[in-house]
């Protein structure tokens, strides 16, 4: 299950990937569609946010930054 992290509320235009970028805040580039190239990334929102290990962070269907623990396996000995 998911936990809102930070409540940003993005608005999302279509054709656009949206993500959290290396330094915490919302980045979105345009999607390669059709032989054409995707477009450069650019920032959307500062956030600042802080990642915790062993979470996977996204930005919800509100427009919000959410995280969910990343399920991992066992290591076999």
């Amino acid at each position: 299950m998911a936990e809102k992290a930070l409540k940003v509320g993005v608005k999302r235009e279509k054709g656009y990937l949206y993500y959290l970028d290396k330094q915490g805040d919302v980045s979105r580039a345009k999607m390669a569609r059709g032989g054409k190239k995707g477009g450069k990334p650019e920032k959307v929102t500062k956030a600042g946010v802080k990642r915790a290990e062993g979470y996977l962070y996204f930005i919800d269907k509100q427009g919000d930054i959410s995280r969910a623990k990343m399920a991992r396996r066992k290591k076999k000995k």
